[in-house]
């Protein structure tokens, strides 16, 4: 069955909202930060995107097409690439045309609609579908959920939607003594392959590559293929599922980051790896158990829970607030209000609410454009106050017609 590393990078940027005060509301209809989204966007495509693509393609050439990666592009990052960078776009599709390259589906939004709506779930993971069909020009088989949040429910709905593989996080609180580096298979709908992120061997590219006081600082790609091939030694699989952002943004290029991309499939190579897509891995590698998940969990902080973004009061009453919306948006059908309120849906906004500042306080920080989470909160609630009044002045309009 052979040694196989499967490699996936999640794309994903937000739709951050501008400063919405109290007064704005009812008077104001603009809610996003146009230019922080241009400009963030343009700074990680020219240091992360660009320069990784090119990487993958060149890799991908010089090994015949042994080289081999999956990426899921959230709907926000798509439109974002199209209104600010459709380069990028193309970049993308120079290394869709290779074959080499599989794509993913998930919410079009990057929301949480898993945990609140099994419709409005449905309804962005078709969207989201169809843009990568016309982008791309490939049907997505494989699901990734928001920042790989999976429970034994959700996985049941992802079948029944007719995908085979989906990827979630193999949490150590779910696994027990049993390794990551297996298939495992939905314990509701067995079709349902499940690939785990072995997060030990992840987070030591995405969180600690540059980190001067960790001991096996500077990590280079053979001391890491040699991490590879020990895990391998009787297991199938080890799922190495990370941020696309870790390159260049994240750990920046004068870390050694490229050089460590570059390098890393040739000595992986050597010692008898291959490089699989998660499409390939779940038909080429049996299941060996059922995996059993009753809550949800995700690849987020030390809990691997979904508190990152519910794990508060401030958090809990936005995300009511929100999801309490959706049958009116549905009443309004209106395209451009079903547009904002799936923007409004995007974990990101509730966590920039998250409290979390311990343990995994440097990670919410470096991703938040607020100061506290109550400016977060505070922010978002005055925003969604103000949608609510668009959306029940549109389902009066339609009602006088």
């Amino acid at each position: 069955m052979g040694k196989n590393v499967c490699l996936y990078f999640q794309v994903h940027q937000p739709d951050r909202l501008r400063q919405f005060r109290f007064f704005d509301i009812g008077n104001e209809t603009h809610y996003f930060d146009d230019f922080a989204n241009r400009t963030i966007m343009r700074r990680i495509a020219d240091r992360c995107y660009l320069r990784a693509n090119n990487i993958l393609l060149e890799l991908i050439r010089r090994n015949g097409g042994a080289f081999k990666v999956a990426f899921s592009i959230s709907g926000t990052a798509m439109e974002q690439f199209a209104l600010y960078a459709p380069e990028v776009i193309d970049s993308f599709r120079a290394l869709a045309a290779t074959g080499c390259v599989e794509f993913l589906a998930e919410t079009c939004s990057h929301s949480l609609a898993s945990l609140f709506s099994e419709k409005e779930f449905k309804k962005q993971v078709k969207e989201h579908s169809a843009m990568v069909h016309k982008l791309f020009g490939v049907k997505p088989v494989t699901f990734r959920n928001t920042e790989l949040i999976y429970s034994d429910a959700i996985g049941e709905t992802v079948a029944s939607m007719g995908f085979s593989a989906m990827l979630t996080e193999g949490a150590k609180h779910i696994l027990g003594w049993k390794s990551p580096n297996f298939i495992y298979t939905n314990a509701i709908n067995p079709r349902l392959k499940l690939l785990l992120r072995n997060f030990s061997l992840s987070d030591d590219i995405a969180f600690r590559f540059s980190d001067k006081g960790w001991a096996s600082w500077p990590l280079t790609a053979d001391i890491y293929a040699g991490w590879l091939e020990d895990a391998l030694r009787s297991d199938d699989v080890v799922n190495l599922f990370m941020d696309y952002e870790t390159f260049g943004e994240h750990q920046k290029a004068e870390s050694g980051i490229f050089d460590f991309l570059t390098a890393l499939p040739a000595e992986a190579m050597a010692r008898g790896i291959r490089f699989r897509t998660p499409g390939e891995v779940v038909r080429e590698c049996q299941p060996v158990a059922p995996l059993h998940v009753g809550f949800p969990i995700s690849w987020s902080d030390e809990e691997r829970d979904t508190s990152a973004w519910l794990g508060n009061e401030l958090q809990s009453e936005a995300f009511s607030k929100a999801c309490a919306l959706e049958k009116d948006v549905a009443r309004a059908k209106d395209a451009k209000l079903t547009s904002v309120y799936r923007k409004l849906q995007e974990s990101d906004h509730f966590y920039y609410m998250s409290t979390k500042f311990f343990s995994d306080g440097s990670v919410h920080s470096y991703f938040n454009p607020y100061d506290t989470p109550y400016e977060a909160f505070i922010n978002y609630m005055n925003v969604l106050s103000d949608f609510e009044i668009r959306v029940k002045e549109k389902i009066k309009e339609n009602n006088g017609k």
